[in-house]
């Protein structure tokens, strides 16, 4: 499976993203995906960056990208502003994902979403094993150190677009270099999810 900048996720997003297109990336690091977007798709992109020191070399890289806390950036843009709403491994982090996946969907036509999925096996082997929190090789922290907040699985963000109505358009799932297609809250180590509101 492909990688663009080394993650699968942003070869999968790269795929899903229409060329020309305008787009909003949440969590946009130091602009890698949103450069790529750019050169290969032509888009209109903006990025949103919590960190200083990656908005910088974001814009380093000639895209568009302002500090700020994404769990309120999307306040800031009127409705359908933009075509697609781009959350990559980041929603576990966050303190209010339904408020954040509401309002991408409020300021987008869809929401692309990716996530690791807690549910994949080694992270409960590695509980059942262990009697600790998970520590695996897609979760290398220790409990007291680590950004997710947040320990959700392809089946809990399923239930939760069933719950709110969302369209889900393509679900693609990964593990490793290979697309899962059977099982993937048991295999998949990765979870993208185009989604839509509800008509």
């Amino acid at each position: 499976m492909r990688e663009i900048y080394g993650r699968r996720d942003f070869a999968i997003i790269g795929e899903l993203v229409e060329p020309k297109t305008r787009v909003l990336d949440l969590g946009c690091g130091e602009g890698e995906l949103l450069s790529w977007l750019k050169e290969h798709k032509d888009v209109d992109g903006r990025g949103v960056e919590l960190t200083g020191g990656r908005v910088q070399k974001a814009i380093a890289r000639g895209v568009s990208v302002y500090q700020g806390d994404l769990e309120t950036a999307v306040e800031d843009y009127p409705d359908r502003a933009f075509d697609y709403v781009i959350l990559s491994q980041t929603l576990q982090e966050v303190r209010d994902p339904l408020r954040v996946l509401r309002g991408m969907l409020r300021v987008g036509r869809r929401a692309i979403v990716a996530f690791p999925n807690f549910g994949h096996y080694s992270v409960r082997l590695s509980t059942l094993r262990t009697g600790r929190a998970p520590k695996t090789k897609l979760f290398p922290y220790e409990w007291w150190d680590s950004p997710n907040i947040h320990f959700f699985t392809v089946q809990d963000f399923e239930a939760l677009a069933q719950r709110e109505g969302w369209r889900v358009e393509r679900r693609i799932f990964v593990s490793g270099q290979r697309q899962v297609t059977h099982f993937p809250n048991l295999l998949a180590e990765i979870a993208v999810f185009l989604v839509g509101a509800g008509s």
